[in-house]
């Protein structure tokens, strides 16, 4: 006689750790172990990618509801579909709703001008838009409170950006985590979309970066519109170039204010990215940074390829007159010419002397 359970064991039979079943979960457990040894022990990545995952399966809400941010995840538009508009009223209420990150730092009337900044001026630094290459009819040129381009629309890219830096303008409370990538609505012909860098290879790089505004959020906020922005390699974008850019906000503050002209190399036959717009990938980038305190005044340039690279920025600086030859642009057209021919023929050993050592 054999005792009957009175009850079914059968749906149990499956339950314990089973490898065939679980074989799913140990691989994604060694992808983020490999993840977390991939960034050095950086959880944040980690994190943000599980939180994508999360979202993606449906276990949490989405993080536009929860206000989380993912850090290592550039900033998109919110508009959809993603198309320039002129219609002002989206970003006037965008603006209204950030007021209160920027009312501390936007105050225009207390701004000091480049004349306040305590170098002495030269006459030629007096006259209207002294800092601007030159300027030919029917250029496309763009005007934004905190910088000024040159557009090219067979490119979708800025050959030039041209600004002032002065020391005060580095620091504040100003952050880009407020803000999007999104057209330029002065643009006539329209800029790329940020959607034509999704999954390209290339990240939306900054020319007038985001960090030299940091006093003001409103102007911070420019630099994001797609006229400011070109591909970039990734580990360029975010190492060698990155580290230029801290370099010039610490000359700036060195120095009391400097002026600066960056952009690509731009000509026929470049490879392009884009989905909406064919957006040309430049192979090189500039960065001129001239300093005038009548009567000292000096000149750097560089030329970087849009490669990752470990070496040292002092490699990088080449006469001005080279970075002139390969862009077809005349820069600081208003320095007399004698003076404007002495500092753009200058070596590299006399630049480096005059700004690294300085």
């Amino acid at each position: 006689m054999f005792f009957k359970p009175r009850f079914s064991t059968k749906k149990y039979a499956r339950r314990g750790f089973r490898l065939r079943g679980n074989t799913l979960v140990l691989l994604f457990i060694f992808f983020l172990i490999g993840l977390f040894l991939h960034y050095g022990g950086r959880t944040k990545p980690v994190v943000a990618f599980w939180n994508d995952f999360r979202q993606l399966i449906g276990l949490r809400h989405s993080r536009s509801e929860t206000g989380e941010n993912n850090p290592y995840k550039a900033p998109e538009p919110n508009e959809s579909p993603d198309v320039a508009t002129d219609d002002r009223r989206g970003e006037k209420s965008s603006r209204s709703d950030k007021s209160d990150e920027s009312e501390a730092t936007d105050n225009k009337e207390n701004k000091p001008s480049t004349a306040t900044s305590g170098n002495v001026r030269f006459d030629f630094e007096k006259e209207v838009d002294f800092i601007l290459p030159l300027v030919k009819s029917g250029d496309n040129i763009i005007q934004h409170e905190g910088y000024t381009l040159r557009y090219r629309d067979q490119y979708k890219d800025a050959d030039w950006v041209a600004y002032p830096l002065l020391d005060y303008e580095t620091t504040g409370d100003a952050d880009r985590k407020y803000e999007q990538f999104k057209p330029d609505p002065t643009v006539a012909n329209g800029t790329a979309l940020p959607s034509d860098y999704t999954r390209s290879g290339y990240d939306r790089g900054h020319l007038a970066p985001a960090g030299d505004f940091k006093f003001s959020q409103r102007i911070m906020r420019e630099t994001f519109f797609m006229s400011n922005i070109t591909p970039q390699a990734p580990q360029f974008n975010r190492g060698i170039w990155k580290e230029l850019e801290g370099l010039v906000r610490t000359w700036a503050i060195r120095d009391k204010g400097v002026y600066v002209v960056t952009g690509p190399v731009l000509k026929p036959g470049l490879p392009t990215i884009g989905k909406a717009n064919e957006i040309s990938v430049p192979e090189k980038f500039y960065k001129i940074i001239l300093y005038c305190n009548k009567p000292n005044i000096r000149m750097i340039g560089f030329l970087l390829d849009n490669e990752p690279s470990s070496n040292s920025l002092r490699e990088f600086v080449v006469p001005i007159d080279r970075i002139e030859q390969l862009t077809g642009i005349d820069f600081f057209p208003k320095i007399p010419d004698d003076l404007e021919r002495k500092l753009e023929s200058k070596s590299r050993d006399e630049v480096v002397s005059e700004w690294f050592l300085n």
